[in-house]
């Protein structure tokens, strides 16, 4: 190893003293924590852009709207901090007391008893959530309950949420693998809500912005478009392969979802808990989708916060800015995301809209402007909002393992002691990872 790592760049021993593989928010967020301690650094990332899994897109009407990961919850205090930090302008969702549930095109009363026998199976699921009983389920799929759940409504409300919520194919969720999530994500009530939950706020600006004022910050230590493909750690360091070149380090952090970690060769190859991550897993699906339109008109008629039954199975939020214009976001999850694929630009839309305008009016087909993502086509992401544990995996189930392997370490929201999943546990995996490569070094 270099003896003194700090002096790498300057002694010649070494092209940089870590390498952070992924500029995600958690490879950013590790970055920035290494150079705060003297440590040189190269964030090398396979894409053409930072962000990872958020992505930040100007309309026309020069408002900000996230693709990806935007919201922060209630009690999402490291993201608080950073987007204080940063500059950004946090602002509270616009949200009634419940959404409005429509089935068929028809609203679903909040007495119905689909409704009704929906909650009392949620309620069950958070205490059932809390308790280690649910080991025993491993290998059930969420999928395969669901379908002895009584009334159609009942299924498919149940399944709208479960989809949205972990993007997951429920025939290939557990029982226990769902339990452990809720516990990890902060119970299943906090998962579910906007204001005092996990969707409590937005940024003006974009939770994206937040990546992009990171890489400002780290400039040219950053080297988009590279891929590694191999890491070959030896006795005098580790040399990183990418597409552009090697380069040699003391030290790497890998940010990448696990799913995605047998794109690279591991030379010596990866101990069998940590390579076997790659196949305990799979990226969830998720669609989205914003429709931005002059003012928020909806709120003269209705809320802006729907969870449409009909397929696609959708939720639908206003996540307008503080003076607009207005923006509605609408997300699909697991395979309703993937169907959407087969449809042209237009006919998606007219799928995710046309639904609204018995509710909100036929202005909801008319948007100024219409920005849309299926992150499962994202090459070097994969799919999100994370990685889902296969049915009857013990690897793949949260908190994933974080102890390094050698001279790399581990970071990405999937790696996150809590709230994995968000971007408040990138940010947390991105920090602790950075911490362990000081303190080793």
């Amino acid at each position: 190893m270099v003896e003194d790592p700090r002096r790498a760049m300057e002694s010649g021993g070494s092209d940089t003293t870590v390498v952070v593989v992924g500029a995600g928010v958690s490879g950013l967020v590790a970055a920035r924590e290494l150079r705060r301690h003297g440590i040189e650094v190269i964030v090398v990332e396979a894409a053409d852009r930072v962000g990872g899994r958020t992505l930040t897109e100007t309309t026309a009407l020069g408002s900000r709207v996230d693709l990806g990961g935007q919201w922060i919850g209630h009690d999402h205090h490291r993201v608080s901090a950073l987007a204080a930090e940063l500059g950004a302008t946090r602002f509270p969702m616009h949200t009634g007391t419940l959404p409005i549930l429509i089935d068929r095109s028809k609203r679903l009363r909040v007495s119905a008893p689909s409704v009704l026998l929906s909650v009392l199976i949620l309620l069950f699921a958070e205490v059932l959530s809390r308790t280690g009983i649910t080991r025993r389920w491993n290998a059930t799929t969420v999928a395969s309950w669901l379908a002895r759940v009584p009334g159609r409504s009942t299924r498919q409300l149940l399944d709208v949420i479960a989809a949205i919520s972990w993007t997951a194919d429920l025939d290939r969720l557990s029982i226990h693998a769902a339990a452990r999530m809720i516990r990890n994500q902060g119970g299943l009530f906090t998962m579910l809500s906007t204001r005092g939950g996990a969707q409590d706020s937005l940024l003006v600006e974009g939770m994206g912005s937040l990546a992009e004022r990171l890489a400002d910050e780290l400039g040219a230590r950053i080297r988009l478009g590279q891929r590694v493909l191999s890491i070959e750690q030896g006795e005098s360091g580790v040399i990183v392969r990418t597409s552009a070149g090697d380069i040699t380090a003391a030290k790497v952090i890998v940010t990448v979802p696990p799913p995605l970690l047998d794109r690279i060769t591991y030379k010596p190859e990866l101990p069998t808990a940590h390579a076997e991550l790659a196949s305990a897993g799979y990226m969830g699906s998720v669609y989205k989708a914003i429709a931005v339109y002059e003012r928020p008109f909806w709120r003269e008629r209705a809320g802006g916060e729907f969870l449409i039954l009909d397929a696609p199975g959708r939720a639908v939020f206003d996540t307008t800015p503080p003076g607009g214009p207005g923006h509605l976001c609408v997300l699909v999850g697991g395979p309703a995301a993937r169907d959407l694929d087969r449809l042209d630009p237009a006919a998606r839309r007219d799928a995710v809209l046309g639904t609204l305008v018995r509710h909100i009016g036929p202005e909801v087909n008319e948007p100024v402007g219409w920005h849309e993502k299926s992150w499962s086509h994202d090459e070097y992401v994969g799919g999100g909002y994370m990685a889902v544990p296969e049915p009857g995996t013990t690897a793949g189930l949260p908190p994933l393992r974080f102890d390094p392997a050698g001279a790399i370490h581990w970071a990405g929201t999937e790696r996150a002691a809590d709230h994995a999943g968000y971007v408040e546990g990138a940010i947390e995996s991105g920090t602790r990872a950075a911490r362990e490569v000081v303190a080793a070094l």
